[in-house]
């Protein structure tokens, strides 16, 4: 049975055309949006991580844009119990909901299907966060992997902030992870579609470039020094080009190049991971209201 309530879950690599096509669809539908972007949650940070425009924000109601610290660490769990929550709001107002990012494993989370402890033996993430200091990040997916195959294949093995959380799990006596299951669109029983927009290859190329070079002349460089290398944010796409480019390590044209191929690069990992995921549906942008309609009961 569809249910006119459920959610519809947009997501695609990198410039392609989510953001735009969530506002189309929410004005269709008369919904409102919640970000999946591990990135755009943070404050001051636009640019970088082409989060919806002032106009875009006020085209829909969004939620989960820019609200975080720049150097206040986030997670998957308290992101799919925020993402939820948000939800459950705003059906309340009798509105329907839309879920737009490209961040799989926020994704995941929010749909059920992995299982994250939201709290651990305060001893072990102490010995974990002294071993993240000593150890390189291959070293420690290496121990994840030995320790939990199936979780370590759910990250990128560079992702040490969530590698290091999923060792907590695999490493933690049982008695100290709370059992609480993780709260999500399944826990709340509410039904949900999920695309992912398939995009001409050659046209993704287009997008990243023209994406880079507004960037760069919108105030990337200004963005990320003020940011700072210390901050958690930094570590998304840009930053680190952007600040070895302020530290003398690269050209202008070496920036330029390093960006679109690390966007290309993160297109390329976003796509990956969605053909794991169950329940997927690739699709064109043209079909996703379609979908919507079909699978939703939307109208």
């Amino acid at each position: 049975m569809t249910d006119a309530r459920g959610v519809l879950i947009v997501a695609g690599p990198t410039a392609s055309g989510k953001t735009d096509l969530a506002i189309a669809l929410a004005k269709r539908f008369d919904a409102e949006i919640v970000s999946a972007d591990s990135r755009q949650i943070y404050r001051g940070m636009p640019l970088g991580t082409a989060a919806p425009s002032p106009e875009q924000l006020a085209a829909a109601p969004h939620h989960l844009i820019g609200f975080l610290n720049p150097h206040e660490r986030y997670s998957a769990a308290r992101f799919s119990a925020d993402a939820t929550e948000a939800i459950r709001q705003i059906h309340a107002r009798g509105k329907r909901a839309i879920v737009a990012g490209g961040t799989g494993f926020y994704i995941r989370a929010l749909t059920g299907a992995v299982d994250l402890a939201p709290q651990l033996d305060e001893s072990v993430r102490a010995r974990l966060a002294h071993e993240g200091r000593v150890h390189d990040a291959e070293f420690l997916y290496e121990w994840l992997s030995l320790r939990d195959k199936r979780r370590a294949g759910m990250l990128q093995p560079n992702d040490t902030y969530r590698v290091l959380r999923a060792l907590e799990v695999a490493i933690a006596p049982h008695a100290s992870v709370r059992s609480e299951p993780l709260r999500s669109l399944v826990t709340e029983g509410i039904p949900f579609a999920k695309v992912f927009l398939q995009i001409d290859a050659a046209e993704l190329e287009r997008r990243i470039e023209r994406r880079t070079g507004a960037m760069l002349d919108g105030g990337l460089l200004e963005e990320a020094e003020r940011i700072g290398a210390d901050a958690v944010a930094a570590s998304a796409v840009g930053y680190p080009q952007a600040l070895a480019y302020l530290r003398g390590w690269s050209t202008h044209q070496e920036l330029r190049s390093t960006l679109v191929r690390a966007t290309r690069r993160y297109a390329k990992r976003q796509a990956a991971w969605f053909r794991s995921e169950p329940d997927t549906i690739w699709t064109e942008a043209a079909a996703v209201e379609r979908t919507a309609r079909e699978i939703l009961g939307w109208v």
